[in-house]
């Protein structure tokens, strides 16, 4: 079995709680919020109050198995508080063969006990009941019995030292008890967590598929290509005409003078 230890809860710290219990109990009962729903006007010649109740959030429905294991779990404990409460009345500690500083301290520690018994674990405990699988208050009931069990404890250790046989035996018992309720609730907070764990698990896998399904996925971008083109002709390039060569010109005669042609050769004959 395994129990949740709560390391940064130091023994002065529990201590001071359950002193200071009691005065949290004397605060006044009217320090909450109240809040008033105000009457309006219906029609124009006769006017009414009407309050309509805000119907409130439908919470899940609370496993049996659950229900009847936490209702089990509180009646032992208020058994174990109600057997605590008339052990620690019957201690003698003016008796115990010890220093008068031992004496009020363990007194001081006893009427700490029993203030917390008799009024914040009451209360506590009726929240629970309320919220049966309620983390905050199921955590807040446990911190309370680990603050009992660590105060308690010397208590029944001075008890063993300076009192009697009887009165170490009662207590004695009564810590056993206290400590088998501790553990069951640790259990029962444990399990809760997991659960809780789970429930968020499946919410987070919910809302995911949700977004996935709203937003449509962007449709692939597809390429068509044309297998039908018709092949592009060539292109002819242009013919460029070659400008024609000039021509040589003749020659210019110069004025007043004739230009005899030369005979052509004649062939001469052969003589007979």
């Amino acid at each position: 079995m395994l129990e949740v230890q709560f390391l940064y809860f130091t023994k002065t710290t529990k201590m001071d709680i359950l002193r200071a219990s009691d005065d949290f109990m004397k605060l006044c009962p009217g320090c909450g919020w109240r809040y008033w729903i105000l009457p309006f006007l219906v029609g124009v010649a006769t006017a009414q109050t009407a309050i309509s109740p805000v119907p409130a959030a439908s919470a899940p429905p609370v496993p049996y198995a659950s229900v009847s294991q936490l209702n089990l779990m509180l009646s032992q404990l208020e058994q174990v508080a109600q057997a605590t409460q008339a052990d620690l009345t019957k201690l003698r500690i003016e008796k115990w063969k010890t220093d008068s500083n031992t004496k009020r301290g363990t007194q001081a520690d006893v009427e700490s006990l029993q203030r917390n018994l008799q009024m914040a674990l009451p209360e506590i405990i009726g929240q629970l009941r309320t919220s049966p699988e309620n983390i905050s208050a199921t955590f807040k009931l446990y911190r309370n019995l680990d603050a009992l069990y660590d105060v308690f404890g010397p208590v029944v250790e001075s008890a063993g030292a300076f009192g009697s046989r009887d009165e170490f035996q009662s207590v004695q018992n009564d810590l056993s008890a206290l400590e088998r309720s501790r553990r069951a609730l640790a259990e029962r907070m444990e399990t809760l967590a997991g659960a809780k764990e789970s429930e968020l698990t499946q919410l987070r896998t919910q809302v995911r598929d949700l977004k996935a399904a709203a937003i449509p996925p962007e449709p692939p971008k597809k390429v068509v290509v044309d297998d039908t083109e018709p092949p592009k002709k060539p292109v002819k390039k242009k013919v460029i005409p070659k400008p024609p060569k000039p021509s040589t010109p003749a020659a210019t005669q110069q004025p007043g003078t004739t230009t005899n042609p030369q005979p052509s050769a004649q062939p001469t004959q052969p003589q007979p």
